[in-house]
């Protein structure tokens, strides 16, 4: 990663965590792309409770950003606005299903062998967690790509393990 990459990542994430919201929390993710490069996921959320369509059913949403380490080159980072409809299957601290679709923003255009076209991608997320301690543990699926805006549309995914926290 170059400095100048560095220092808009670092600044991003100053932005980011100085205005937190007091009633959000913390998402941290660590993983895999596709490409065999680390993804690390850090984002803050809010969650909206949906109870008058369903008792089981939640709406997260968050942002942050996405951070993706390279063989080749510099890695590659991304901004991320993830909203996803939450059901809890087994009452309010039980197991969750999670998805949803969001919008991510790309520095550089590649990833890896990848060429996104487009720094705009479609984020498609699926999500099964749990309680665990005092907060959440989740495995989450991502799939990044533009959707056929532009061609090529070399979309890429992410297999990421989650932790979930209070600020």
């Amino acid at each position: 990663m170059s400095p100048r990459t560095g220092r808009a990542i670092v600044t991003a994430l100053a932005a980011l965590l100085g205005s937190a919201p007091a009633m959000a929390d913390w998402y941290v993710a660590a993983g895999a792309s596709s490409e065999s490069t680390a993804a690390l996921t850090v984002e803050i959320d809010r969650m909206i409770g949906l109870e008058r369509f369903h008792p089981r059913l939640d709406l997260r949403l968050a942002t942050g950003l996405l951070l993706l380490s390279s063989r080749e080159k510099d890695g590659n980072a991304a901004w991320l606005l993830s909203p996803a409809l939450r059901y809890t299957f087994a009452g309010e601290r039980g197991l969750f299903l999670e998805g949803g679709i969001g919008a991510a923003l790309f520095l550089d255009t590649r990833v890896e062998s990848r060429e996104l076209s487009t720094a705009f991608q479609f984020e498609d997320r699926l999500a099964l967690g749990m309680p665990w301690a005092s907060g959440e543990l989740s495995l989450a699926l991502t799939h990044y790509s533009n959707g056929g805006i532009r061609r090529p549309n070399d979309g890429f995914e992410t297999l990421t393990l989650g932790y979930r926290f209070s600020l």
